[in-house]
C-alpha cells in the first residue's frame, strides 16, 4: 500500500469513477504486456498500481519496471489478473495517470508526465481510446462549468442567477445522455456496466400518492431513491474492485440511505452480500467493510450487525481469505458482544456489595439502571465517573435512574478510596474480586468505563454511553414509550 501526491491527469470533478474495459473471451494469453515510454523520465523505477475498492490517497503497487536511458520500460506478467483501473506511477510520485487494463492486454503507452493533459497516447487499446474520448467530453463540459461560475459571479438579480443555474443543469443531463447512449450502443460491454453503476437515482418530481390514491406520500422521494440506489450496479463484476466506486457506494447507502436501525442494516447487508455471491474481491471487500463499519460507527446498537455477520458469514466459512488466527479473533469478539446487544435481556450478574452483602442484578429495582463497569486506577474512568455523577444528580436521578458501579479491579483499598474521593456512596457499589460472576464473558468490558442502560425489566436499551448522552437516550425512550 502506498500513498501518492495528488497531482495527476485531471479527469474533472465529474469523472470520479473511471472506466473498465471489456475482455475478449477469445484472448490467447493471460496477464499483460505493457510497453511504456515516458518522454521526460529515465534511469528510474516506475510502478504499475491500482485502487482497491476505494480512492485517494491510497493505492496499491502491483508491478514495477526500470526505465532505461530513453525512458522505455516493459511490464510483463503471465498470470491471470483482475482488470480495472490501473495507473502508471513514476518513482518521484509527483504525478501519475490512470488507464484501463484487462487480462490479456498487449498495449503500448507513451506519456509526458509533467504535461499529461493531451500527452498520453495508446496503441492497440480500443478501451483506452474510449476512455480518452469520454475524458475529452468531460473536459469540454468542465470548460462550460467555468463559464457558468464566472457568469454567476457577475449576476445582479435572482432571475439572472436562476437562469444560470438552469443552464448549468444541462451539463448533468449531457453526461447522463452520453452514458445512456453508450449503454444502448454497447449493452454487453463492461463500460456500460460501469456507467450504470455511476448513476444516482433521478427522483420524479411532483406530488405522489399512496396506494389509496388520496393520501400524499411524503416519503415517496426517500423510498424511490433507496429502492433504485443500486440500479445498474453489476454485483458480479470483480473488476469494479479496482476503482474508487465501491466504498463510496457502500458508505452512502449504509450510513446515509438505510435507516440507522440494526435490523434494517442487517437486512440490507444480507441482500447486498447475496448479490455478490460467487465473486472474490467484491464479496471480500464488502464483508470486511460492513464488519468494520458495524464496529466503528457511532450509531448505538450496530454491534448486533457485527455479531450477525460473524455468525452468518465468518463462522460459516465465507471468509476464506482469513488465517485461522485472524478468524478466531472475529469469532471471539462476536462471542463477547452477543450476550449484551441492545434489546436483549441483560445477563444475570452476581457480585459482592460494598456493604459485604451479595448483590444480584435482577433484585435491583429501578425504572432505569445505569450499569457502569470501571477500574479505580483507570485514567479515563477517573475523568468520566465524576461527570456521570454530576449528570446523575442534576437530571438522571429525577428520571428514575439508579446507578450500579462495578469495580473490575482487586485492590480493595484503592476501590474504597475511589468511592470516597468521588462521593459516589449513593450509588450501588459492587465488585467481584474472586471473578465468580464471569462479567467479562457476559458484558463487553474490553474498554472501561463500559456503560449500559437497562430499563425496568432489565432489557438493555443503551451501551457505549458517556455522561453527555445518557439523558438523551432516556428522553428518546420516554418519547417512544408514549408513542407506543
Amino acid at each position: 500500500m502506498i500513498k501518492i501526491k495528488r497531482t495527476y491527469l485531471p479527469i474533472t470533478l465529474l469523472l470520479f469513477f473511471s472506466l473498465i474495459g471489456f475482455r475478449n473471451s477469445l484472448m490467447a494469453r493471460n496477464g499483460y504486456r505493457i510497453q511504456l515510454k515516458l518522454t521526460d523520465r529515465k534511469d528510474s523505477m516506475v510502478y504499475l498500481a491500482h485502487y482497491y475498492g476505494k480512492g485517494f490517497p491510497t493505492v496499491y503497487k502491483f508491478d514495477s519496471a526500470k526505465l532505461d536511458k530513453k525512458g522505455n520500460a516493459v511490464f510483463d506478467k503471465k498470470e491471470k489478473i483482475v482488470g480495472g483501473i490501473y495507473m502508471i506511477l513514476p518513482a518521484d510520485r509527483n504525478s501519475y495517470f490512470e488507464f484501463l487494463l484487462n487480462d490479456g492486454d498487449d498495449i503500448s503507452i507513451t506519456a509526458t508526465m509533467d504535461h499529461l493533459l493531451g500527452n498520453v497516447h495508446y496503441k492497440n487499446s480500443p478501451d483506452n481510446d474510449d476512455f480518452l474520448a469520454y475524458q475529452s467530453f468531460l473536459t469540454k463540459l468542465s470548460d462550460k462549468e467555468k463559464i457558468f461560475k464566472e457568469q454567476l459571479e457577475k449576476a445582479k438579480t435572482k432571475s439572472d442567477s436562476d437562469q444560470i443555474y438552469d443552464d448549468a443543469k444541462i451539463l448533468r443531463t449531457d453526461i447522463n445522455q452520453y452514458r445512456s447512449t453508450y449503454i444502448k450502443e454497447h449493452p454487453n460491454r463492461v463500460l456500460s456496466s460501469i456507467f450504470g453503476a455511476m448513476q444516482t437515482p433521478d427522483v420524479p418530481t411532483g406530488v405522489h400518492y399512496k396506494a389509496d390514491g388520496k393520501t400524499i406520500d411524503s416519503d415517496f422521494a426517500y423510498h424511490f431513491y433507496k429502492s433504485h440506489y443500486w440500479d445498474g450496479f453489476n454485483f458480479q463484476d470483480d473488476r469494479l474492485i479496482h476503482s474508487p466506486i465501491l466504498q463510496q457506494k457502500l458508505d452512502e447507502y449504509f450510513n446515509r440511505v438505510v435507516i440507522q436501525q440494526e435490523d434494517s442494516v442487517i437486512k440490507e447487508a444480507d441482500r447486498v452480500l447475496k448479490k455478490m455471491r460467487g465473486t472474490n474481491d467484491l464479496f471480500k471487500f464488502t464483508l470486511n467493510w460492513l464488519s468494520t463499519n458495524a464496529q466503528t460507527t457511532k450509531v448505538m446498537g450496530m454491534d448486533k450487525v457485527f455479531v450477525h455477520l460473524v455468525e452468518n458469514y465468518y463462522m460459516k466459512g465465507d471468509a476464506t481469505w482469513l488465517s485461522d488466527e485472524d478468524l478466531s479473533k472475529y469469532i471471539d469478539r462476536a462471542k463477547k458482544i452477543a450476550p449484551n446487544v441492545i434489546n436483549n435481556p441483560a445477563p444475570a450478574l452476581i457480585a459482592d456489595g460494598f456493604d459485604k452483602n451479595e448483590f444480584k442484578l435482577y433484585d435491583f429495582k429501578a425504572k432505569y439502571t445505569l450499569l457502569i463497569f470501571y477500574a479505580a486506577d483507570c485514567g479515563h474512568c477517573q475523568h468520566e465517573i465524576p461527570l456521570i455523577d454530576s449528570v446523575y444528580k442534576a437530571e438522571l436521578k429525577a428520571k428514575g435512574v439508579r446507578v450500579i458501579a462495578f469495580n473490575v479491579e482487586k485492590n480493595e483499598k484503592q476501590w474504597q478510596d475511589f468511592i470516597s474521593k468521588n462521593h459516589i456512596e449513593e450509588w450501588k457499589n459492587v465488585w467481584d474480586p474472586n471473578y465468580k460472576s464471569r462479567y467479562w464473558a457476559l458484558y463487553d468490558t474490553q474498554l472501561v468505563p463500559a456503560i449500559y442502560l437497562l430499563d425496568e425489566e432489565k432489557i438493555i436499551r443503551g451501551k457505549k454511553l458517556d455522561h453527555s448522552n445518557i439523558g438523551k437516550v432516556i428522553d428518546f425512550l420516554e418519547r417512544k414509550n408514549k408513542r407506543d
